[in-house]
C-alpha cells in the first residue's frame, strides 16, 4: 500500500445526519438532498437541509441497496433478495426494471447508474458468512430499456463504483483488496479491465475470515472527487480513505464507528456523507436501529457519477 503524502489535518467536526435506523447503505446526492437506503427497514429516504426525512420508496420483504436516476428522473433502485432493479415511476409505482435474477451471483449489491441510464450492479458471489469462501461475483450491464449482458464475470464481491467524466468505470472489490478499472464504450460495453488502485497482494479465498484477516482495506461504498480521487469506505478501519490512480492514500478521515458507503455532496459539494454502524452483520443490524448517517466537510468537492 502507498501511503502518499496522507493528510489527516482536513478533518472537520462529525454531524449526525440521520440516526436510529437499522443499516443505511449507497449515499446519493441528488436535488439537493441526501437520498439513502436502508436495508432492513426496505426504504429509500431522503433528508433535506432542515433534516426532515422523506421515504421515498419502500421494497417489502426485500432490501433495497444501489440508487441512480434515469434521464427521465425516475429511480432506479436494487433490489438485493429479489435480484431485480426496481424502477419508482412518476406517480410513485414500484415496478420492475429488470430482472437479473438469472444472472445475479448471490445478492445483488451497489449500482452506478450513467448518464444516458445504463445502470451498472454488481452482486456478492457468495453468501457473504465468516466461514464461507470467496467466490467471482458478476458484474452486469442494464441497458435504459432493462436488457441486460453480463460485463465481467471474475470480480471479488464489487461493490461500491463510480464513473469519471473520461468514461471509466471504477469499481471496489471489497474482497479482492482493490479498486479495478474498465472503459466504457460507446454502447455501454465494459472493456480494459485493468487494476486501478491495489492496498496490498491477492487475498486468500479459502473464506471470508481470512480474506478480511489478510486485508488491507476492504473498499466497500466509493465516490469520485473532482480532481479524479476516489474516496473508499474502509469496512475493516472505521475510515473513508481518498485514493489516487495508482494506490496512493492522501486523506483520510476517522470515525468512531464502522463506516461502509460514502458521497461528496452538499451545497458545495465538500460535504462527505457517511453510512456508519457498529458492524455490516445481517444477524445483529435487522433488529436493531444503531445506524446512522454522518457527514463532515473536507478539502474535495464532488466528481463524476453518482
Amino acid at each position: 500500500m502507498t501511503a502518499g503524502n496522507q493528510d489527516t489535518a482536513l478533518q472537520s467536526p462529525i454531524d449526525t445526519v440521520v440516526s436510529d435506523r437499522a443499516f443505511l447503505e449507497c449515499p446519493r446526492w441528488h436535488d439537493g438532498r441526501v437520498w439513502v437506503s436502508d436495508l432492513y427497514r426496505h426504504e429509500v429516504i431522503s433528508i433535506g437541509a432542515d433534516g426532515a426525512v422523506t421515504v421515498e420508496a419502500t421494497l417489502p420483504g426485500d432490501e433495497p441497496s444501489g440508487l441512480g436516476w434515469l434521464p427521465d428522473g425516475r429511480l432506479l433502485i436494487t433490489a438485493m433478495e429479489s435480484g431485480r432493479i426496481m424502477r419508482r415511476e412518476h406517480d410513485g409505482e414500484i415496478v420492475v426494471h429488470a430482472d437479473l435474477s438469472s444472472v445475479a451471483t448471490g445478492k445483488l449489491n451497489d449500482m452506478v447508474v450513467a448518464e444516458d441510464g445504463t445502470a451498472y450492479v454488481g452482486s456478492f458471489g457468495f453468501e457473504f458468512k465468516r466461514d464461507t469462501p470467496i467466490a467471482p461475483a458478476n458484474l452486469i450491464r442494464v441497458a435504459p430499456d432493462g436488457s441486460f449482458t453480463v460485463e465481467a464475470s471474475d470480480l471479488r464481491f464489487p461493490n461500491g463504483m463510480v464513473i469519471t467524466p473520461a468514461g471509466t468505470l471504477v469499481v471496489a472489490e471489497s474482497m479482492g483488496n482493490k479498486l479495478t478499472a474498465f472503459d466504457i464504450g460507446a454502447d455501454g460495453r465494459l472493456d480494459g479491465q485493468r487494476t486501478w488502485a491495489a492496498f496490498g497482494p491477492d487475498l486468500p479465498t479459502e473464506s471470508v475470515k481470512a480474506a478480511m484477516s489478510a486485508a488491507a482495506v476492504a473498499p466497500d461504498g466509493i465516490c469520485l472527487d473532482s480532481d479524479g480521487a476516489v474516496w473508499v469506505a474502509d469496512a475493516l478501519n472505521r475510515r473513508v480513505i481518498r485514493v489516487e490512480e495508482g494506490g496512493a492514500i492522501t486523506a483520510e478521515v476517522v470515525f468512531a464507528t464502522g463506516v461502509f458507503a460514502c458521497m461528496l455532496g452538499g451545497p458545495e459539494g465538500d460535504t462527505l456523507y457517511a453510512c456508519a454502524a457498529p458492524n455490516s452483520s445481517e444477524a445483529a443490524r435487522r433488529h436493531t436501529r444503531d445506524a446512522s448517517l454522518l457527514a463532515t466537510r473536507v478539502g474535495a468537492t464532488h466528481g463524476g457519477r453518482p
